[in-house]
Formats: structure tokens, sequence, C-alpha cells
């Protein structure tokens, strides 16, 4: 199912956004009517919105239209809420803006998730601190990446610098023991921002490719996959069971929760 503005999605609405693929989006995982970070989906959702339409989002009617699709399910589920235009002219998108609240579900994964082997390669997404719908350029290194053999793909700069991952959050492990999370354009994440906030020794650094040899662990972080732990970085190998990740497995499986 999926509902826009509370309605059911019609095909002209979705054949809108499929032509002009202009708006945002935040995921969230909801379990039992309960959402870890809302607060932060919903600011997110603000920002872009000002940002991608010059508009204003009423946050209290998106956890209404949320809140109808998930209805009473029990257990895990992960809802998308996607702001878009349907009525958006793409030979001049800049004449106002009708942004209107596109919202799905799937089944939530099993947390946490198995270990990933991921490729380096080089680049920079669009307006990195917008979580755009713009997926292409994303897409294509993430099927680069698995054609070559590995499960996904981690960005670096022109510069060699560690950004972000497709569509998660990087951190790694330094010898000692620290989070370090690389310092770079990247969007940030919800579930990035919760860690962080609990972990107040944790560090933000740029972190150069040629420096991954010399990290203990990595992982990748996502309202998706929650902690999910790395084991190799091209052919840089990681210990996928390091206490370190252990414990903010368990940090994010204890975060509070917010009501839709």
């Amino acid at each position: 199912m999926a509902t826009v503005n509370g309605e059911p999605a019609s095909v002209a609405q979705l054949t809108a956004l499929a032509l002009t693929n202009y708006g945002h989006f935040t995921t969230m995982r909801v379990e039992d009517g309960a959402v870890p970070g809302l607060s932060l989906h919903l600011d997110r959702l603000v920002r872009d919105c000002a940002d991608v339409f010059g508009a204003e989002l009423d946050t209290e009617r998106v956890r209404g239209w949320v809140r109808e699709e998930v209805g009473g399910r029990a257990g895990a589920t992960t809802v998308r809420v996607t702001v878009f235009d349907p009525a958006l002219d793409i030979a001049r998108p800049g004449e106002g803006a009708d942004p209107h609240v596109l919202v799905t579900t799937r089944p939530a994964g099993v947390l946490p998730a198995p270990p990933l082997r991921v490729a380096a390669l080089r680049y920079v997404r669009d307006a990195a601190e917008v979580k755009h719908t713009a997926l292409f350029g994303q897409l294509r290194m993430r099927r680069e990446a698995r054609r070559g053999g590995y499960d996904d793909v981690l960005f670096t700069g022109p510069d060699g610098l560690v950004s972000e991952g497709c569509t998660w959050n990087v951190g790694f492990v330094d010898r000692d023991g620290r989070v370090v999370w690389p310092e770079a354009d990247v969007l940030p994440g919800v579930t990035m921002r919760l860690l962080r906030a609990a972990d107040p020794g944790s560090t933000v650094r740029a972190v150069h490719v040629d420096e991954l040899p010399s990290l203990r662990a990595a992982f990748a972080t996502s309202a998706g996959i929650g902690v999910r732990a790395l084991e190799a970085v091209d052919g840089v190998r990681f210990a996928a069971d390091d206490p370190v990740i252990g414990a903010l497995q368990e940090a994010y499986a204890v975060l509070p929760a917010e009501r839709l």
C-alpha cells in the first residue's frame, strides 16, 4: 500500500514522481508504533522541504499519515516518507510548489545484519546534505561494486578522503578502540547522529583511504541496517567481531524510541 497525503496513491501521482525524480525523503524503522530518532527524521523532512521546494511541511500531518499507514502492526516495519510535487513542471520548476507526502512501507530486516565487503570508489553525491530522490549516481556505483564481487560501495573524494557509503554512513574504530567518524560532505544520517550523541568519546576527523590498514574495525549505519560491520574495504580486512562494534549494536538496540 502507498498513500499520498493519507489517500491511496494514484497512477498519475506516482508517474509524476517517476518521470521527474525530484524530491526528498527519509527512511525510518518503526517498531510497535515507535521510532528511534523520530524528531530527527521529522526535522530532516522540514529542513529538506525548505531547501528543495522552498516550502513548509506540517510534521503533525506527516506523523498522522505514517501512523495510519503502519496501523497496529506488531514487530518492525521500514517506512519511507517521500516529499514531492506531482504538479512539478520540468521546464519551470521554480514556479511555486505544492509538496505532497508519499508514505510507503516494507518489512524491516533482522538486526544485526551480516558483515559487508565493500569497494572504495571515487564519487561525491550531489547536494550531499540533502536526502534527495536522485539516486542514479549512487546506485550506479553500487552496481559497479557488486559486479566486481563486492556487497556494496564506499565513496571517496578526489582527494582520497573517505566520505560515506551508498545509502549509509560509515564509521571506524582506531587502534585505541575509539570510534572515528569521517569528516567530509556527507548526509547527516539519523542513526549516526544518535550514536554520536550516545558516545561523547568518539571523534570526527578526516580519514584517508590510505589510512584504512591502520584501523582495526569499520561499520555502516542507517535506520534500515542499524550498525552493520564491514569485514573488508577493497583488500583491507577488518575484525567484524570487534567488541566496539558489538557495543555500538547494543547501544543502538536500546536507543529510546518516540511514539508516532
